[in-house]
């Protein structure tokens, strides 16, 4: 039987529910996008399958996930309309297009980004929590600029994984690190100044951004120094990197696919 290929981009803000990937008895992106295309699908034949997975409360500006399908779809301007009038208003589809049977979007995802968005010194306005992170000491930003430069390059990340076995590959590159001053988000009750913390590269460990994140809050308060981060980077280090900063600051930027 013939099938169909799609590819669908989707941005979502993530800080109701917990993560991508369906899970028993908890309220998903994936079970909520799966739910919506039942409906405005009849019930026909369709699979789903995303690019990657984010954990609960990560929020994307474009995400992307493939539809299989039995038929294609006439009208893909229509069929993304009906898709968005039905899918809640925290999830929003942005475009869609055909592809051949060759492309997997797990494989063919080539670059990803991440941006974290924080800021520090102050209690920031409630509306700020499903998108930025808070960090209420002072930490001294320049220093963590500077920690953030020591990530870019081919590294050993086994501190930066969370619950790493023995047998994973460690030694990854991280095209893009570098944190600078927020001028993409704004609003009202924003704090006059956030920062964004932007990593690029082909894949990620599970918490490694979040891991990487808390060890530059850690510089920045001055619990660790930028000779530990260097330390941390080599094969031969033990060290564990043990906190973890909060998801809802987490936002997968783009995918670049090949």
């Amino acid at each position: 039987m013939k099938k169909y290929f799609y590819v669908i981009n989707i941005q979502y803000l993530g800080y109701r529910f917990h993560g991508w990937q369906k899970q028993p008895n908890v309220k998903t992106l994936h079970l909520m996008v799966d739910r919506t295309l039942n409906f405005i699908m009849e019930g026909k034949y369709f699979k789903s399958l995303s690019s990657g997975r984010t954990d609960a409360m990560v929020s994307a500006e474009s995400a992307a996930f493939e539809l299989f399908l039995r038929e294609p779809i006439e009208d893909e301007i229509a069929f993304l309309e009906l898709f968005n009038f039905n899918l809640p208003q925290d999830i929003r589809a942005l475009d869609i297009k055909e592809v051949d049977e060759k492309f997997n979007i797990i494989q063919h995802s080539k670059i990803k980004e991440y941006l974290y968005l924080f800021t520090y010194g102050e209690k920031c306005h409630p509306f700020c929590a499903p998108i930025m992170t808070t960090i209420l000491d002072d930490v001294d930003i320049e220093l963590m600029k500077q920690g953030a430069k020591l990530f870019e390059g081919e590294n050993y990340l086994k501190p930066y994984c969370y619950k790493p076995t023995d047998n994973g590959i460690y030694t990854r590159e991280i095209l893009t690190c570098e944190l600078v001053e927020n001028t993409i988000y704004n609003a009202n009750y924003f704090p006059k100044k956030s920062y964004i913390l932007r990593v690029r590269g082909k894949g990620f460990m599970r918490n490694q951004i979040r891991l990487m994140m808390g060890t530059l809050i850690d510089l920045g308060k001055g619990k660790l120094t930028l000779q530990d981060i260097e330390h941390s980077l080599k094969p031969e280090s033990n060290v564990k990197m043990d906190y973890i900063a909060p998801a809802s600051g987490l936002i997968l930027n783009k995918i670049e696919f090949e």
